[in-house]
């Protein structure tokens, strides 16, 4: 990788459930974040937005607003001084149309995995995002899959959607936990990352974040920088699966997530 702060790190030389550093962060902290960092993010998110509305009109498949979207993840993680060790991607095969599930700590899973994934993918987001001043129409533009879940009739477009998304060779990350969590803790699962990976007959691969939770929890703009850590599990096939193995799925999928989470 090119960050000078990530470090790759294969499972068997570093125990995949090891502790993250805490720290404690009082006045300074707030100051620095309310200041610095705050201010900092939003203008990157204005200079790369309005930079990138031009290419969407002619960027049929997204790829160049992913590559914009990678540009200001880097930026926003190079800012936040929070060093990234990674484990297992090399069990990644970027040349097929995997489902990505992945823990959902913190709005910063976001700019995580544009800046560390090093390969072409589309989010799953909630409908609220569109809302989202510049985010939201880049979102739009960029081939991205939306979900109402405040109206489930509508999430049959989001499904066909997704599963055309699937078909054409693109890969799909999905918070599976439907939002973000409240203690840090690995939610309970929706069935839509299941159901379409077992209708698409791809394979699903659990990815955990560690520490993004405590660099940046719900309700609060006081980012606390600290060691972070992506960790990639082992690919579960779905071949052969039905609807009916939905629910074996996504019980594996969260047990192999809790175990790489330390949870």
């Amino acid at each position: 990788m090119e960050n000078s702060t990530v470090t790759e790190t294969r499972p068997e030389q570093s125990g995949a459930t090891s502790p993250i550093e805490t720290r404690n962060y009082g006045i300074l902290s707030r100051l620095r974040s309310y200041f610095f960092f705050d201010p900092l993010i939003w203008g990157y998110t204005v200079v790369f937005g309005l930079t990138s509305i031009p290419f969407g009109f002619f960027d049929k498949n997204g790829s160049i607003l992913h590559a914009f979207a990678r540009a200001w993840s880097k930026t926003i993680m190079k800012t936040i001084l929070s060093p990234m060790r990674i484990i297992g991607l090399e069990k990644i095969d970027p040349t097929k149309p995997h489902v990505y599930a992945v823990n959902h700590g913190s709005a910063f899973d976001i700019p995580v995995l544009y800046a560390y994934l090093p390969f072409q993918f589309r989010i799953v987001f909630k409908k609220e995002l569109l809302s989202y001043p510049i985010v939201g129409g880049h979102l739009k533009r960029s081939g991205q899959v939306c979900v109402d879940q405040q109206h489930p009739a509508r999430s049959v477009a989001s499904i066909r959607s997704a599963f055309k998304t699937l078909r054409g060779g693109m890969p799909l990350v999905i918070f599976p936990e439907g939002g973000r969590t409240s203690d840090g803790r690995i939610q309970p699962f929706l069935p839509g990352a299941f159901f379409l990976a077992i209708k698409a007959q791809v394979d699903v691969v659990p990815i955990t974040l560690v520490g993004t939770y405590e660099l940046l929890p719900m309700n609060t703009y006081h980012i606390k920088p600290r060691p972070l850590e992506m960790r990639v599990g082992d690919p579960i096939a779905t071949a052969g699966l039905t609807l009916r193995d939905l629910e074996q799925l996504s019980d594996r999928v969260r047990r192999d997530m809790s175990v790489l989470y330390g949870q």
